[in-house]
């Protein structure tokens, strides 16, 4: 699959200017890195809104079209409007051909369904990591990565070091240490509720007799999450 951007050169820099180039249906980017300068661009909102609907994208070397001139990049960084469905701005870096790249690549689960701790076991199955970054040269730079879980028992989680990866491709954590290897991707676990199983020999003497203070139940806060997706930049960039 490939993706095809194309954007102008932006002549004009700061806060009024993005304003407008918002409301004219645009999106202001940069371009930099490559031994190159730092390019400010436009490109067009319901365009690139479009191609970021495809999880491929974020994954994968773009082609970019300036002024008649192709260039090879990838994502870096992407700001939306907190509440609207609007692009604000756009960081994207040229990259060299024989030069390795640092990516975001998602993790596709396969094998869920028939998985022993599922199909038998009754369990649910939890991601805990849902993308890994990867260090490689563009060419081998895979689209996602398949990991096959269809093997997987209640309670036994799958590490980082167990995902099979292609041979040119490095798990960039595993710089970190051993322990990093050991972090847990993906795990099945009992559904939250299900019943304990419990013979009849085994309940409490005296069960269905009225005990004191039954009944009374002791109020909490709901639990409540949030959210948010950061990735680090190489560099700092325009964020007008």
């Amino acid at each position: 699959m490939e993706f095809e951007l194309n954007a102008e050169k932006r002549n004009e820099s700061g806060t009024p200017a993005s304003r407008k180039d918002r409301h004219a249906g645009q999106v202001p980017g940069v371009v930099y890195g490559g031994g190159k300068k730092t390019v400010s661009i436009v490109l067009k909102h319901d365009e690139l809104r479009h191609n970021l609907d495809n999880e491929a994208f974020y994954s994968h070397v773009l082609s970019l079209n300036i002024a008649g001139k192709t260039e090879k990049v990838i994502l870096r960084d992407i700001q939306r409007h907190p509440s609207k469905p609007r692009i604000l701005h756009l960081d994207l870096q040229r990259i060299k051909e024989d030069e390795k790249i640092r990516v975001f690549v998602p993790l596709h689960f396969l094998g869920e369904d028939v998985a022993p701790g599922v199909k038998l076991e009754g369990g649910t199955v939890s991601h805990l990591i849902t993308e890994v970054e990867v260090l490689c040269l563009p060419a081998d730079l895979p689209e996602y990565i398949e990991i096959d879980i269809s093997t997987m028992e209640l309670g036994a989680p799958l590490h980082l070091s167990e995902i099979n990866m292609p041979e040119s491709v490095e798990i960039v954590e595993f710089a970190h240490g051993e322990d990093a290897q050991d972090k847990p991707v993906v795990l099945i676990t009992k559904k939250r509720g299900a019943a304990s199983e419990i013979e009849p020999e085994e309940q409490v003497e005296g069960e269905g007799e009225e005990v004191e203070g039954e009944g009374e139940a002791a109020e909490g806060d709901p639990d409540a999450s949030d959210s948010s997706e950061a990735k680090d930049k190489p560099e700092p960039s325009e964020n007008n």
